[in-house]
């Protein structure tokens, strides 16, 4: 069996040697003047035609598969380009926000008279019964249990778990956890308590205390460990029922705990 490649070359040898002949024998005269001259023109003018129209399809085939083969290198350099430039672009977003959210800190942290700890959040709890993170700060930082943690939209949690290199943060979302709080303006007292949701719940407020949605609920201090007035939410919904001494109050904590990646830890007493 004869291959397509060889096919291909005795075909292209057969129509170049057939217009060769057809060259010679019609390069002395321009018009041929015998009739075996005129016979051989007649035979081999379909061959010519033939050879000539094969070999200029053959050109334009081979111009159009290394045009495409160009054209198909050059667009993957392009991509890699374009992917590097994304890559580099990503990377500047991702420091200008880093630069955002540090300067909040300086901010925050310039207007209070006590030390901090900036720290990277690392790890978060999957499970849906408890709301920690884990912080990359420890023992080595200054770093003790109970210690409140923040932010400069308001407070995140309490440090429940001390090792040398990192730390566990209770947050203030978590069932087990209570902020000693009041309503800014009103100062009505109660307790932040957290549901295992995105929520908490402003509790132990008097039914004839006067509570709107929309105010703001701010840590009291009178818990020992979340310093007076930092931000923990906004009343979302207020109930009072006749026959409960307390109303039940949701509020919109100020942290956005799904996109939280930076945190300060409170040093309290230095």
């Amino acid at each position: 069996m004869f291959s397509r490649r060889m096919i291909i070359v005795v075909l292209a040898g057969v129509f170049i040697a057939v217009n060769f002949i057809v060259i010679t024998m019609t390069s002395r005269d321009s018009v041929p003047v015998s009739g075996i001259k005129r016979l051989a023109v007649s035979v081999t003018s379909p061959f010519q035609y033939v050879v000539t129209r094969t070999l200029g399809f053959t050109e334009g085939v081979w111009r159009t598969y290394f045009t495409a083969v160009l054209a198909v290198e050059e667009n993957g350099r392009l991509k890699a380009r374009l992917a590097k430039a994304t890559e580099i672009q990503n990377r500047y977003e991702e420091l200008e926000l880093e630069n955002a959210r540090l300067r909040k800190f300086v901010n925050f942290t310039g207007s209070k008279p006590a030390t901090y700890v900036a720290a990277q959040v690392i790890a978060r709890d999957p499970s849906p019964w408890v709301k920690t993170i884990m912080i990359d700060k420890g023992e080595s930082d200054g770093i003790i249990k109970g210690s409140p943690v923040l932010v400069s939209e308001g407070i995140v949690g309490q440090i429940i778990h001390v090792a040398a290199s990192y730390s566990r943060v209770l947050l203030i979302t978590d069932r087990n956890s209570a902020v000693d709080a009041l309503v800014q303006n009103s100062r009505v007292r109660g307790m932040v308590k957290g549901n295992n949701e995105d929520t908490c719940s402003f509790v132990y407020t008097l039914r004839k205390d006067e509570v709107m949605p929309g105010e703001m609920i701010v840590s009291s201090g009178l818990d020992q460990v979340f310093p007076k007035g930092l931000k923990i939410g906004r009343i979302l919904d207020v109930k009072k029922e006749h026959s409960q001494l307390f109303q039940d109050i949701v509020i919109e904590t100020s942290v956005d705990f799904d996109k939280l990646e930076d945190v300060l830890v409170y040093k309290n007493g230095e």
